[in-house]
Parts: C-alpha cells; sequence; structure tokens
C-alpha cells in the first residue's frame, strides 16, 4: 500500500484562498495566518504519514482482545497513543481553562481528517473523548469540570457514549438501563449498553462513559431519560484514582472493520453515576455530543475515501494494462498504465471531485461551527443545523461509495486483504450505520430541519445559492459551473415543494423521498462548494497567485463534478415525485 500523504495543500486553499479564515470576524481566527496554518497542518500530516498510517494494516489484522476484563489494542498502538497526546494533539481545540490550546474548531477539524485518514480506528479513541469532553464542558457543573476535563484533554482520561441497548437502538423511549437516586446525590446505574466504541481498552488510567438512564419520575418515552458521568474508576476529592466503579466489559464485538478500535458490551451493575445536565433532560445534553459526533462521521465518511483515492491513484500510475486506443503512451514498456483508460479516468475524477467537494462542505461547517459557538450567530447556527445530516449522510454515504471505486481500480488485487484497499470500504461501511444511521439522517432533515425556525435556514441557503450565480453570471468561464448549480438548487426547492403540497395530507409522501431529498440537497451543496472553488482557482490565475497547475487541476475537477456528478438530483427530484404509494402499497406478507 502506498503511504497516506496529507493534503496540506487542499487545505491551505480552502483555508485561505476559498474561506479567507484569518480575515473573518470570528473570535479567534485572525491568528490563523496561512504560515501558522501550514505548520500545524504539515506537522499533523507527519505524525498521521509516520506514526499512525504504519499502524492501520496491522491494527486491522491484529484487532482488539479481551483477556481477563481488559481489552488489550494492537501492538503499537499505546506507544503511538502517548505520542499523539505529549505533542498536544488532543487539546488543540479544546478550552485553555482546562489545558487545551484554544484553537477554532475549524483547525481540530483539517487535522482529524488527517488522522482519520491515516488511522481511523485509532482516532476514534481520541475522536470520542473529545465529544465527551464537548458535553460535559457544555453542561458540567463546576466541579464536574473541574474533576474531568484537564484529564480528558490530555487523553490521560478517554471518553465514550453509551446510548444503544440490544433492544433498542435509534428508538431511545425503549430503554431499560434505571438509574436509581441515592442520598448523596449520585446514582447507581443498572444495565446494559453494546456497540460502545472504547468502551475499554489499555490506552488511559481511566475511562469516563456518559450513560443515558431512566430515573424515577421522568415518565415513559425520551422524556424521561437522564445523562450521566459513570467513570470507569471513582475519582476521589483530590483528583486521584479511587475504588474500581461497578462497571463492566462483558464482550467486545468481532466486526466487519475498524478492528482496531474495541467495540463493547458494557454491564452496569449498581454502578456510581454522577447526574450531568438537568434531570430527566438527558437527549439535550448528549446532543451536544451526538452533532459533533455526527459531523465527525461525516468527516470519516470522506477521510477514508481519501486515503482511499490515493492508493488507487497510485496503483492506476504504475499497473500496467492494455494500450491506450489513441496511442501508445509507454512504447518502452509492454503495456500501458491503467491511468490512459477512459473508464478509469471517471472512476478516479468521482473520487476526486467527490473527496475534495466534500472536504469544502465540511471545512465550511466547520467555520459555522466555530462562528455559532464563538459569536453566539443564530442564523450559522441554524445553517449547520440544517447541513448536519447531510454532512453526515450524504457523505458517508458517498464516501463509501468511492471506497468501492477505489477497490475497482485494483481490480482481483483490491479484493485480496493483503493489498489494503478492502480495509478502506470494510472501515468506511461502519460511518453510514452509526451515530444514527443515514435513513434516520433523511428522516431528521426533512421532519425537522427543514421546518425548523420557520425554514429561515433552508430559505438562506436557497438565497445563498441565488447571489452567487448572480454575483457571477458576468463571467463566460463561470457558466460551466453557474448553469448545473442553479438546475440543482431548483431540484430541491422543487423538492421541498412537493413535500409541502403532497406530505401534510399524506406524511409518507415525503419520508419515502426523504433519502433522496437529503442526496439531491448533498450534491447541491457539493455544487456550491465547486463553484466557490472555481471562482477562487481563477481569480488566483487572474492575479498569478498560487500554482497554475493545481488551480487549472482545480477547475477542471470541478467542471467533471458539475457535468457528471450534479445531474443526479434530476433523478432524485423524479423520485421524490413518485410519492409514498409506491413505496407502500405492496402488502406485508408480499415482501
Amino acid at each position: 500500500m502506498p503511504p497516506y500523504n496529507a493534503p496540506v495543500q487542499d487545505m491551505q486553499f480552502l483555508l485561505h484562498d476559498v474561506l479567507g479564515v484569518s480575515g473573518q470576524d470570528i473570535a479567534g481566527y485572525r491568528d490563523l495566518e496561512a504560515s501558522f496554518t501550514a505548520a500545524v497542518l504539515e506537522e499533523a500530516g507527519k505524525v498521521a504519514r509516520d506514526i499512525l498510517a504504519p499502524l492501520n494494516a496491522s491494527g486491522d489484522r491484529e484487532g482488539c482482545r479481551l483477556e481477563n476484563g481488559v481489552v488489550r489494542t494492537p501492538a503499537g498502538f499505546k506507544a503511538a497513543f502517548e505520542a499523539v497526546k505529549q505533542s498536544g494533539w488532543t487539546a488543540l481545540d479544546c478550552d485553555p481553562d482546562y489545558g487545551g490550546q484554544g484553537l477554532p474548531y475549524i483547525m481540530g477539524t483539517a487535522v482529524g481528517e488527517m488522522f482519520v485518514s491515516a488511522n481511523m480506528a485509532f482516532n476514534m479513541y481520541q475522536g470520542l473523548t473529545h465529544g465527551a469532553y464537548s458535553a460535559i464542558h457544555a453542561h458540567g457543573t463546576s466541579a464536574q469540570k473541574a474533576t474531568y476535563l484537564p484529564k480528558m484533554v490530555s487523553c490521560d482520561w478517554t471518553g465514550t457514549m453509551n446510548l444503544t441497548e440490544p433492544h433498542c437502538g435509534t428508538d431511545l423511549g425503549l430503554m431499560r438501563t434505571r438509574a436509581e437516586p441515592q442520598t448523596d446525590g449520585s446514582y447507581k446505574i443498572t444495565g446494559t449498553k453494546i456497540f460502545i466504541s472504547a468502551g475499554e481498552h489499555d490506552l488511559a488510567e481511566n475511562i469516563i462513559h456518559l450513560v443515558l438512564a431512566k430515573a424515577p419520575g421522568g415518565g415513559e418515552g425520551t422524556k424521561g431519560i437522564s445523562l450521566f458521568i459513570v467513570p470507569k474508576f471513582l475519582v476521589n476529592d483530590d483528583g486521584s484514582l479511587g475504588a474500581r466503579n461497578g462497571v463492566a466489559v462483558g464482550s467486545i464485538e468481532n466486526k466487519m472493520g475498524i478492528h482496531g478500535n474495541a467495540t463493547c458490551l458494557m454491564n452496569y451493575d449498581g454502578a456510581t453515576g454522577y447526574l450531568l445536565g438537568e434531570l430527566h433532560k438527558g437527549m439535550r445534553a448528549m446532543f451536544t455530543m451526538m452533532n459533533e459526533a455526527r459531523i465527525g462521521v461525516g468527516l470519516q465518511g470522506y477521510a477514508v475515501a481519501e486515503a482511499a483515492y490515493q492508493a488507487s491513484l497510485a496503483y492506476a500510475k504504475d499497473r500496467l494494462q492494455g494500450r491506450d486506443v489513441t496511442g501508445t503512451k509507454n512504447p518502452s514498456g509492454p503495456a500501458d498504465a491503467l491511468i490512459v483508460h477512459p473508464d478509469i479516468r471517471r472512476n478516479l475524477l468521482e473520487q476526486k471531485s467527490f473527496v475534495e467537494g466534500a472536504r469544502a462542505l465540511t471545512f465550511w461547517g466547520a467555520t459555522l461551527i466555530d462562528r455559532a459557538a464563538r459569536s453566539k450567530d443564530a442564523s450559522a447556527e441554524g445553517l449547520i443545523s440544517l447541513l448536519t445530516p447531510v454532512i453526515k449522510g450524504f457523505l458517508t454515504d458517498k464516501g463509501f461509495e468511492m471506497a468501492v471505486q477505489a477497490q475497482q481500480i485494483w481490480g482481483g488485487h483490491g479484493y485480496i486483504e493483503d493489498n489494503g484497499a478492502a480495509q478502506f470500504v470494510r472501515d468506511g461501511r461502519i460511518a453510514q450505520i452509526y451515530e444514527g444511521a443515514n435513513g434516520i439522517q433523511a428522516l431528521d432533515l426533512v421532519g425537522r430541519k427543514l421546518a425548523a425556525d420557520g425554514g429561515k435556514p433552508i430559505m438562506a441557503l436557497f438565497e445563498m445559492v441565488k447571489g452567487f450565480i448572480k454575483d457571477n453570471e458576468g463571467d463566460a468561464r463561470m457558466a460551466p459551473f453557474l448553469g448545473p448549480l442553479k438546475a440543482a438548487s431548483k431540484d430541491v426547492q422543487a423538492g421541498a415543494m412537493y413535500f409541502m403540497e403532497h406530505g401534510l395530507k399524506n406524511p409518507n409522501n415525503a419520508l419515502a423521498g426523504a433519502y433522496d431529498f437529503m442526496h439531491m440537497m448533498g450534491h447541491t451543496v457539493l455544487g456550491l462548494m465547486w463553484a466557490r472553488m472555481a471562482k477562487t482557482a481563477y481569480a488566483g490565475l487572474d492575479a498569478g497567485t498560487g500554482e497554475a497547475a493545481f488551480l487549472n487541476g482545480k477547475i477542471i475537477t470541478g467542471q467533471f463534478y458539475m457535468a457528471r456528478c450534479l445531474p443526479a438530483t434530476a433523478v432524485h427530484l423524479a423520485r421524490i415525485k413518485t410519492g409514498g404509494d409506491v413505496v407502500m402499497s405492496l402488502p406485508e406478507a408480499a415482501f
């Protein structure tokens, strides 16, 4: 497998040329000068290439193992985890009051992409910890923050989220885990949770579990759910570790992929827990973690696709197979390289155009998160809330598809585990499932986000697209971008209008088309990203700044996406307009 190389040039192009981060009026952004971000990204890229990527295949082969109640991670993981910790990467965008470096979320996003591309399973240990940190930071008491956050920022202690139970996944109202109040203000947590990523391992001295459970008086359904901090080891008043808590791993899952991460069944047997946030309002606290996790999972979708693309591109340039139909390109060899063939080019361009568009969308989303959090901008909060199910659902669906296409470049060698292409497919598959399966993301988008705040966020997005088209329609070079973008935007608006006209009379008319709408919207926002990148690239060429080959390559790749990928919105709209009856009319017994 070719070595992973961090796409620093493309990230710098997005940060400074497309998004203009150092010029944005967001707290902390003025410090993000190009020289500073380049230094951070170059160093992170070295960690990804030299420390994490070499453990990806070996960690996949070895996996995790359960020994006497302790999960052992693959060889090399502990040393790599210590290296990442000691270099401060786990603290990059965390609160300085608790030992963090205080950089904006956008920087954590960029570095996170590199680490996921290099070794997705490894990065999940610190990624889950960051989500648990965020939940405690947002909803914890001053004492809870002081007790847990410094150790979680440094990853001396790691974190988890515990939602799913054997009998309930998405429908958390069916939860059976119970929390019994104690006289000292704590709770006794009893129940079983499954599919807990990094639930037990040997990388940290303590694990801080965030556990959803039902406390007395909350009633049925999700309204009765509360969120609790349940440490593996209790913490003494002086911050030292105390007695082992009543939580233990029951087993680790034998999974399709992400073998280097321990996915555990966790048993809580009267474990001591501490209420996080308000009683019976645990879902609100947990969604702080869930929403961050969904953006992170969307990033996983394209980050794995980036690694798969790099590998398939190297193979296509090296593997000799057949001759170019327009004339031999390698006369001294027995055949030409795969990359000369049009269908291989199509495959590679679909990968490249998706990954680069997805990166642009995710980076833009990260700036919206920063604006919402650091500037208290309600419009930014509404827009990223609208885009979150799209980033999670669309990017993971297409990311998995691109990993499969990368495997296809390798032909039969891609189906052989020794070559590594199959691991990208296996690892990328989970991103479509966890943190809310993608069907749920589609339902969230159509059922909740479109109508949120009276529809202001979706209307703001439509106006953004309309304004961009109007501002650039005088530039003839932009025609290949503006026409397809306008058509796609009209398709999205027509889909939303169909839901309004037909979904109220029969909700199935909306729900049956939700998945298509999510993909239609995903293609459209990637189209917007490509139009923005093309405009920026043309401006760089006009000014003579930047590398001409890079900028021209960006324009040509964008033209491919607009011509070959964006027209998919018309197909999705046609499917939406078939309504719910064609989906629901077959009797259950006929399946």
